[in-house]
This record gives structure tokens, sequence and C-alpha cells, in this order.
């Protein structure tokens, strides 16, 4: 368990080296804990969070049944979308953390994609 938690730390390090957010192009975060998904559009410049959404947030809330599945990541993906279009961000950089770009964090991506954002 020990060594699959470091693997996980040193893939999470090896991304975040990799991608930074400016304040042109903001870095989209992405968490998958064991109930929720969680997604962020971050500054790492200003250190502050322009946009957030989650299977949390009210909007989401109501109407999903299941909130860690591939449809609850879609609904994820469009509203952060949506948020970020209404603050003026298009195009942003997309930090998949240690994840693998499989399953839940490619149909958060794709629905993003497809709700105008720009990777």
């Amino acid at each position: 368990m020990k060594n699959s938690i470091k693997r996980f730390d040193y893939r999470v390090k090896r991304v975040r080296n990799k991608v930074k957010g400016t304040q042109n192009r903001p870095r989209l975060s992405v968490y998958r804990g064991h109930k929720h998904i969680y997604a962020q559009i971050i500054d790492d410049v200003d250190g502050i969070t322009l946009a957030s959404a989650s299977t949390l947030s009210p909007e989401l809330k109501k109407k999903l049944g299941f909130t860690n599945n591939m449809s609850a990541a879609k609904s994820v993906g469009d509203l952060i979308a949506k948020k970020a279009i209404e603050k003026g961000l298009k195009r942003i950089v997309f930090d998949r953390r240690g994840y693998e770009y499989t399953g839940k964090i490619k149909a958060l991506a794709d629905a993003a994609r497809e709700n105008g954002l720009e990777f």
C-alpha cells in the first residue's frame, strides 16, 4: 500500500512539473475521490481558483443519482466549461494529476472540450 501511494505521488509531481497554469492559460485540475469528482481552474501565477465544479455543486447534486461514474464526470466537465466561458476563459491546460487519461478523467476532459474549452 505504501509503495502505491509513493508511486502515485511521484506521478503527481511529474505531471505538475510539466503543467503550469498562467493568466492566459490557467490549469484545469481534476481530483477523483471515492465518492465524488472535483474540477478546478487555477491561475498558478496569482495562486487563485478562477472556477470550480464538482458532483457536490448545487446545480448537479439535485440531478445526479450516482456521483462517481462516467455520466457524473461528463456533467462536471459540462459545468466547469460553462463556468469558465462565463468568466472569459477559453484556453486552458489540463492537469490530470497522477491519474491515467482513461475512464472518468477522459470523460470529464471530453465534455469540457465539447462545451468550448481548448486544451
